[in-house]
């Protein structure tokens, strides 16, 4: 692109560690109920094997419902006073699951933490969206969700150590207020816009702004929402991101427990066995993300690493209980496979619809996720308390990625418009 050497590399510098960090602690307070569960909270609480699937997918069904408005907000008004005011009431509902005792109102709490935390990963596309050009937007988008594997690697690790020093009510206590510190933070660094940025010259607003310009001059224009979320790609999609979800929180919820139970190991052996897959993850991730901005390909950087997700599940149900380590490494390769296309995923909707709408395509999409994401981290646990063992559920997250492999590869695009005229074609 003709613009992208004279854009400022600073952006990379201020923006991208400070979404990494904000996604990451968000994904922190969504994450931890899975040691929590596997620590004694549920005998503590006596709650039911039922319930306790229950209360890790609540959050889900609250991080469903609100994800189109808080898009909206982000994109007419401010993703900034968005996430600042989510990142302190975050923390605080966070905070409270470990002092709350009665079991509706952490049914209330985990839902609500859902509702807060819904609004920030449209928030942050968009907010990325806004400083990072089409040849640069899956590798922006990847460091923005590395916070998701990243985070998973250090929690797994510091959760247990946490658990076995303050037990669990004082993991989810200490581990909900860095959000609400780092509220105040990103309020000072983060900008809406590149208008907005005194931390850049004159000359490198224009830049940016005159690059992103001339990307949306190159999109078909949709009218509104409803125009949007008709488009097949949109709804393929969002049907895709539903059973992905599955799969991958069907895995990052449950995790601790299937490894606690098949290995009889420790917390904190557990922790550090936890935290394997999600540095393969973290790696996978930068070297799709990289080669699918080089070659702006982006389907092609999705669909093979989900097959090879779901070909590692049914590998680790066929071996059994009986082989734990070879079973375990399949579970690693999966769980790494399942989070490498992240980027390359996120990346297409920007290139598909204008600004207009594609933050609201990108909620519906994510809604989705979440919906799917409540389906999977219910019913896997549900599975691994009816079935006495994680087979079924193996199974279950497997067929599950073989259907988002199969409305990935049916889907058109990167779509462009062609100059002059009123339809679109497919690269």
């Amino acid at each position: 692109m003709e613009f992208r050497d004279s854009l400022p590399r600073a952006r990379w510098a201020r923006l991208v560690p400070l979404a990494f960090i904000t996604y990451s602690l968000a994904y922190l307070d969504r994450s931890n109920y899975g040691f929590g569960a596997a620590s004694g909270m549920a005998k503590a609480l006596h709650i039911t094997q039922a319930a306790s699937s229950l209360l890790a997918a609540l959050f889900f069904l609250g991080y469903f419902i609100f994800q189109i408005p808080g898009a909206h907000y982000a994109e007419r008004r401010s993703a900034k006073k968005l996430i600042f005011w989510s990142l302190i009431l975050w923390g605080i509902l966070a905070s409270l699951q470990g002092v709350i005792k009665n079991i509706p109102l952490l049914f209330v709490d985990r839902f609500l933490l859902g509702v807060v935390e819904s609004a920030v990963m449209p928030a942050m596309l968009i907010f990325l969206s806004h400083w990072f050009t089409k040849a640069e937007r899956s590798r922006a988008n990847t460091f923005l969700i590395l916070g998701n594997p990243v985070t998973v690697l250090w929690m797994s690790v510091i959760s247990g150590y946490l658990v076995h020093w303050f037990g669990w009510q004082g993991m989810f206590v200490i581990e909900g207020v860095p959000s609400i510190l780092w509220a105040f933070v990103w309020w000072k660094v983060a900008d809406d816009e590149p208008t907005q940025a005194r931390w850049l010259t004159e000359s490198e607003r224009a830049a940016v702004n005159e690059a992103l310009t001339a990307e949306q001059r190159e999109l078909r224009q949709v009218r509104n929402y409803r125009e949007a979320f008709r488009t097949p790609a949109v709804v393929l999609l969002a049907a895709q991101y539903f059973f992905w979800s599955i799969g991958v929180y069907g895995f990052v919820i449950w995790l601790p427990s299937i490894i606690k139970a098949a290995s009889n190991a420790g917390i904190v052996a557990t922790g550090w066995l936890s935290s394997l897959p999600y540095l393969l993850a973290a790696i996978l991730m930068v070297v799709a993300s990289q080669y699918s901005d080089r070659t702006l390909n982006r389907k092609g950087y999705v669909w093979p690493f989900l097959l090879a997700g779901a070909v590692c599940f049914y590998g680790s149900y066929a071996l059994g209980p009986s082989h734990f380590w070879m079973a375990y490494v399949l579970l690693v390769i999966a769980g790494g496979m399942m989070y490498a296309p992240y980027g390359p995923f996120f990346a297409i909707i920007p290139e598909i619809l204008p600004r207009n709408v594609a933050g609201g395509a990108t909620a519906l999409i994510n809604s989705m996720g979440a919906l799917g994401s409540f389906v999977g981290s219910y019913f896997v646990g549900y599975l691994n308390g009816v079935t006495g063992g994680p087979g079924a559920s193996y199974i279950f997250m497997a067929v599950s990625l073989v259907v988002a492999v199969i409305l990935t590869v049916l889907v058109r695009g990167p779509v462009r418009s062609t100059v002059g005229a009123g339809g679109l074609s497919a690269r």
